[in-house]
């Protein structure tokens, strides 16, 4: 009885031992678990979640260069600006027709340009 017993485990272990396929699962196991991790500690740390679930966000990328974009997302809908260089910009599209002062108490005044 003991032989019949020898025999089988013997035959078992020298299957899986021949077997290259039970690696290559194993591997696969691995890869997705890790795989999901990663995926998970992503979300995490990007904050996704709030992204998705929430109804209304503004996200900054960028701040502070020239391609500083922000994104807003209010009631469902995502609006993208792109923000320009803004020394460019005011050369390029205007002049300047007066000066503007703030006084002390807050009032504003301003003085146009004789021109």
């Amino acid at each position: 009885m003991r032989n019949k017993n020898r025999t089988r485990r013997s035959i078992l272990t020298e299957q899986s031992d021949l077997d290259p396929m039970n690696m290559v699962g194993n591997l696969f196991d691995v890869a997705m678990v890790f795989s999901v991790a990663l995926m998970v500690a992503l979300v995490s740390y990007l904050d996704v979640a709030d992204m998705l679930f929430s109804d209304s966000f503004t996200m900054v990328k960028n701040p502070g260069k020239e391609n500083m974009q922000i994104v807003t997302k209010e009631n469902g809908k995502i609006v993208r600006y792109q923000a320009e260089n803004s020394k460019s910009s005011t050369q390029a599209k205007g002049k300047r027709v007066g000066t503007a002062y703030q006084l002390d108490n807050g009032e504003i005044i301003y003085i146009p340009d004789d021109s």
